[in-house]
């Protein structure tokens, strides 16, 4: 019996939950011995030059071994007409944001750093900040004078097409903010590294430990074999942990440069200026049709933020632009996207990476139009869904769809949620004046997973002499579950139980070539990897065995249950794992495995959010949220729930709760958890999972990415029925996050007619 689609609970939690993980700042690896402490000097100011900086305090200061700045780097990057845009490990000359670092003090005791770091003296000349989307379009004032702009990158449409909303009954157009927002891993940023016998071995909290290796050789100035990189328990990435962060290549980078062992694992004062942001979107939406409810013409217009230096903000504007038209078969779609700089932390991939972002602004554009039309939202979206017999289907963003129901996923979720009665409860209460009333809010979303399917991923699977087998997997886990979901596939395979396969990842010299963990790629890119691994080893073992039982490979059967190789029809003799192991050699029996299927695939799905609104204070609470999130067929329900409560809840926060805020001198003022919320249990209900598999043809396996759907359909559900509940009142849009001040402001403008 197939152990595939049961519910196996995580081989990882055990030690997780008792001994505890081992983290970055946990290593107490011998090589880490008498290992230094760094403590980062960070710019007070969003936008300055620097004018001079004065070390000779804090080298006085006890138990300082060295304060390296931006004059000690060996080759500091300068601006060229390729790349007008260079971001320093230490600011040279211009700081661009609060929190940019300008200095490194290396200290014996970690204590010591604070005290030293304070006597570093920076001179800075204040320039103009510029904070929000206006002032960095306006261009006034220029990060990057060399670059002649604040705008970095542009695509799509540059006129409107105004012709294209001609023939529309109804045209709908509106701004809408989605806002920028912080990663907050469990686990803040951390390095440690050694430099010894003209190798740098790093130990990073990291999504990808072979794409770190690489850039952290490129700062260095060493080839890619010079450089070891592990990575050991990551508590949490979310996208901003993918490759390695700035200032952990400046770990390793000081480590060579001083030549002794260094430490670093940042607070979360500094994780919250420090670490990427994510989102950071204006968004203005044009959306156009009949009042019979089909929509002929859609237009987004927006501008990423970028924050301070570009990183992957261009490819995030680029995927929001790729994904505009979501589920629906609209016939004209025009985007047009900016990409500006800004005195603000920079911004990078964040659960979900532009797709969010892309689905919000559709999402409520939808809901706009419904409410002008006056018909159901959920029959506007029915009639406007991409119907399943024109799959695969490619949209006007250029986004080739491989599998999808739409429809299907919309009609489940709504029968679980029960909506008709729920509008009818809704009717009540808005008859009726009470002061809390109810709203509920839609979304139907498609995203894009298995990001860089034509690298793929390896996988490589190892039958060890005892019969147990090892698996080495170019995926990265920080929290999914890999080795659970990898060992129920070689278990499925090869019939060896799970309790007797290793899993191993993150170390680049023992997996020299790998892609790692982001873009919701690892089952379907590192798992089939994996799966093909097994079923290589599964031939090879079939060769000697027929071998060493002189008999036919076609009159071999293997017992899945028992791991034993027979001829058919003699049940005494058999050969087990181990022997096989045996006969391929002192090393085991091995295979490798590269899957790259050169096509992302698109996992869909639909949100219920059922919110309470008091009309008298503001306060929202979610009291239901109901999906069905399709991502083809699942190995392991317990890990799939898991993600999907996961984003869901991180969905939740983006719609409610958080947001990176900045004053108009550029700092930071959401630069702690008192002042930056984050949502807790108590804010949350039971989310109700409704189960759909729509499989894909791009692996054998059928599976699509299922870590970053939650965030990607629960942020305008909410939204929605936060607007939805106070609609009846003249409110026709709130931006996120939906606070209480914001959903009182705006009933109170609505009831004065603004």
């Amino acid at each position: 019996m197939s152990i595939m689609g049961t519910r196996v609970a995580r081989f990882e939690d055990p030690r997780l939950l008792t001994a505890g993980g081992t983290y970055t700042d946990d290593l107490r690896e011998p090589e880490l011995a008498g290992a230094a402490h760094v403590t980062f000097v960070r710019s007070p100011m969003a936008h300055a030059r620097i004018t001079e900086i004065d070390v000779s305090a804090a080298l006085e200061s006890p138990g300082v071994v060295a304060v390296l700045t931006g004059a000690d780097l060996d080759n500091p990057p300068a601006p060229t007409p390729e790349a007008p845009t260079p971001e320093p490990l230490l600011a040279t000359d211009t700081v661009r944001y609060a929190g940019e670092p300008v200095a490194m003090v290396i200290t014996d005791g970690r204590g010591q750093g604070e005290d030293a770091a304070e006597l570093v003296s920076v001179d800075y000349d204040p320039l103009p900040p510029v904070v929000d989307f206006d002032t960095a379009l306006a261009g006034e004032t220029l990060l990057f004078p060399a670059a002649e702009s604040n705008v970095i990158a542009a695509g799509g449409a540059e006129e409107a097409d105004a012709a294209a909303f001609d023939g529309c009954d109804v045209v709908v157009e509106h701004s809408f903010v989605n806002q920028r927002v912080a990663p907050v891993p469990l686990e803040t940023r951390a390095a440690a590294s050694v430099w010894a016998d003209g190798k740098l071995t790093v130990w990073l909290s990291t999504q990808n430990a072979q794409m770190s290796r690489d850039a952290i050789a490129g700062a260095a100035g060493l080839d890619a074999s010079a450089v070891r990189v592990i990575t050991p328990d990551v508590g949490g990435g979310f996208g901003a942990k993918i490759g390695v962060d700035r200032d952990c290549i400046a770990v390793a980078w000081a480590a060579k440069k001083t030549g002794r062992a260094l430490r670093w694992a940042e607070t979360r004062s500094e994780n919250m200026v420090g670490m990427t942001h994510g989102r950071g979107q204006r968004h203005i939406v044009r959306l156009g049709g009949d009042r019979d409810g089909r929509i002929k013409a859609y237009r987004l217009d927006l501008v990423q933020d970028a924050g301070a230096y570009p990183r992957m903000a261009p490819m995030l504007a680029t995927f929001t632009s790729m994904m505009a038209s979501g589920v629906y078969d609209i016939p004209h779609v025009e985007t047009r996207f900016q990409v500006a700089l800004t005195n603000t932390t920079p911004i990078s991939a964040y659960r979900g990476a532009g797709r969010p972002e892309a689905t919000a602004a559709i999402e409520r554009a939808v809901d706009l139009f419904a409410a002008e039309i006056g018909m159901d939202p959920a029959e506007v979206r029915r009639r406007n869904f991409i119907p399943p017999d024109k799959f695969p289907h490619t949209t006007p963003g250029g986004a080739e769809y491989d599998s999808g129901e739409y429809a299907a996923a919309l009609d489940k979720v709504l029968d679980a949620v029960g909506y008709d009665e729920l509008r009818a409860e809704q009717a009540r209460r808005r008859e009726s004046g009470d002061p809390v009333q109810l709203g509920i809010g839609l979304s139907a979303y498609v995203e894009i997973t298995g990001v860089l399917a034509e690298a793929g991923e390896t996988g490589r699977v190892v039958v060890n002499h005892d019969g147990t087998v090892t698996v080495f997997t170019g995926s990265s886990p920080h929290g999914q579950g890999h080795a659970t979901a990898w060992a129920m596939l070689v278990q499925d395979e090869l019939g060896v139980p799970m309790d007797k396969v290793t899993v191993l990842h993150g170390d680049t010299d023992a997996i020299p070539v790998a892609v790692g963990t982001f873009g919701s790629r690892s089952l379907q890119l590192g798992g089939t990897a994996v799966y093909q691994a097994a079923k290589d080893v599964k031939e090879k073992a079939r060769e000697l065995a027929a071998d060493e039982l002189e008999a036919d490979k076609a009159d071999l059967e293997f017992d899945a249950d028992g791991g034993v190789w027979r001829v058919r029809g003699v049940p005494d003799v058999g050969l087990d794992w181990a022997r096989i192991a045996e006969l391929a050699g002192p090393d085991g029996l091995a295979a490798d495995a590269h899957f790259a299927p050169g096509k992302t695939t698109f996992p869909f799905g639909a949100h219920v959010a059922v919110v309470e609104v008091d009309t008298e204070t503001g306060k929202t609470r979610l009291v239901r949220h109901v999906t069905v999130d399709d991502a083809g067929p699942v190995v392991n329900p317990i890990l799939a729930e898991g993600q999907r409560h996961g984003g869901i809840a991180q969905g939740a926060a983006q719609a409610l709760l958080e947001e990176v805020r900045y004053d108009a001198d550029g700092n930071p003022v959401t630069s702690t958890l008192i002042d930056y919320p984050i949502i807790t249990a108590a804010e949350l209900p039971s989310f109700e999972l409704v189960r759909m598999e729509t499989p894909t043809t791009l692996n054998p396996l059928g599976v699509k990415g299922i870590g970053e759907a939650g965030t990607i359909g629960a942020t305008p559900a909410i939204q929605n029925a936060v607007v939805d509940a106070v609609a009846h009142l003249g409110v026709r849009h709130i931006d996120m996050p939906t606070t209480p001040e914001r959903v009182w402001t705006a009933i109170n403008e609505a009831r004065a007619g603004k």
